[in-house]
Order: C-alpha cells, then sequence, then structure tokens
C-alpha cells in the first residue's frame, strides 16, 4: 500500500526534515515543497501497523510540527 504524509515544519528545517525522513524503512521519497506544507514523503507499506510505525518516526524528526496522511486508494479491479 502507499501513502503521502504532508509535513508542516519549523522555519529553516524543511530541508533537513525531507533529509532525515529519508533514513526511515518504508519512506521512497522525500520532497521540499511550497504551498500549504512544507514536505511530503511518500510511502509504502504492507499492514496499516507498519504505516502508523512510520508516522511515529516521522513525527519524532527535530523540526516536525505536524502531520497529515494521504492513504492511496487502489483502482477498482475491473471485468
Amino acid at each position: 500500500m502507499k501513502a503521502y504524509i504532508l509535513v508542516n515544519s519549523e522555519p529553516g528545517m524543511i530541508w533537513k526534515v525531507a533529509e532525515a525522513a529519508l533514513k526511515i524503512e518504508g519512506v521512497r521519497e522525500a520532497y521540499a515543497v511550497t504551498g500549504q506544507f512544507d514536505d511530503i514523503i511518500q510511502v509504502e507499506f504492507e499492514r496499516m501497523e507498519d504505516l502508523g510505525k512510520i508516522i511515529e518516526r516521522v513525527q519524532g524528526i527535530k523540526g516536525v510540527l505536524r502531520t497529515q496522511t494521504l492513504i492511496t486508494i487502489p483502482p477498482p479491479l475491473r471485468e
């Protein structure tokens, strides 16, 4: 399964948060972005429990203020 974690970071920490996130198991990509959020982190996981652990680790990164997680919905199978 796949999800995106949107992060609000402390000023001046956006690149450090993205770099630290890349060290977490399950994180595939991490970018500093413009707009309402400061970083976006793409993760892949097998179980929801795994996603919970990844989120906890992201929230533990120095400079992370808050997160919002978007879980992707796979397309329906068509006959």
